[in-house]
């Protein structure tokens, strides 16, 4: 468990680590560089850097957290990545079925293995699954996404390295837009960024801009048309059981 600065959540939750790259979104990885800086300062959890590992002690986290809380899981790692069996999936779910006092916000690029396994999880109404899209090319993983049996589902356009026009945004409840931040970002253009926005606006989906990204991404910040952009969809929230 950590806090987070990422703009669309609180803390961090991470029962498995490690992963290895899929798409051209993965160019960059911050968690590949995160988990190599955690292995030198000795972090046993990161002791293998990137390789993909289920951490069975993670699992009991939640039930410690007293209040609320919105919680993107594994920020370092995909749930869905094809090592993860599914034995150990279904006890994430578990976790975060017997937690409806917390949002558990879910994002993979593996949107294929996701409506695969889909079937096997109960879906409550705190756990928010996402795919990443980041072009183009990967457009399908929102087909994959909408198929599933997820209450709340959401996009992360992120880091957005292509135009994304004609969006088929039908039962998609969030989209989230940002730039690529590091040594060597890929640009956005604006005039991307705008399209989605508005496309969100004519069909009521909520849009969360995150940041234009680039080497000094704070520098850069996050308004759009003069202003922040921080719709989120409606957090349900029940007590723990």
């Amino acid at each position: 468990m950590a806090q987070s600065s990422i703009e669309w959540t609180e803390m961090t939750w991470n029962p498995t680590t490690g992963c290895t790259k899929v798409s051209q979104g993965c160019k960059f990885c911050y968690a590949e560089i995160m988990s190599k800086r955690l292995q030198a300062m000795g972090i046993e959890k990161y002791k293998d850097n990137f390789e993909v590992r289920t951490h069975e002690d993670a699992l009991k986290t939640p039930y410690t957290w007293k209040k609320s809380k919105v919680v993107f899981v594994n920020s370092m790692s995909d749930l869905f990545h094809e090592q993860i069996p599914l034995e150990f999936i279904k006890k994430v779910f578990k976790v975060m079925n017997e937690n409806p006092q917390h949002v558990f916000q879910v994002l993979t690029k593996r949107a294929e293995r996701l409506f695969e396994l889909h079937k096997e999880f109960k879906w409550t109404h705190n756990i928010w699954m996402g795919v990443s899209v980041e072009e183009e090319k990967v457009k399908d993983r929102i087909d994959f996404l909408r198929k599933t049996n997820a209450r709340v589902k959401f996009l992360s356009l992120e880091p957005l390295i292509g135009e994304l026009p004609n969006l088929d945004l039908e039962n998609m409840d969030w989209v989230i837009v940002g730039g690529e931040s590091g040594h060597n970002p890929r640009p956005m253009e604006a005039s991307w960024v705008l399209d989605i926005q508005e496309q969100c606006e004519k069909v009521d989906v909520a849009f969360f801009f995150k940041q234009w990204g680039g080497k000094n991404k704070k520098k850069n910040g996050r308004t759009l048309n003069g202003r922040t952009y921080d719709e989120m969809p409606e957090i349900e929230l029940q007590h723990s059981v």
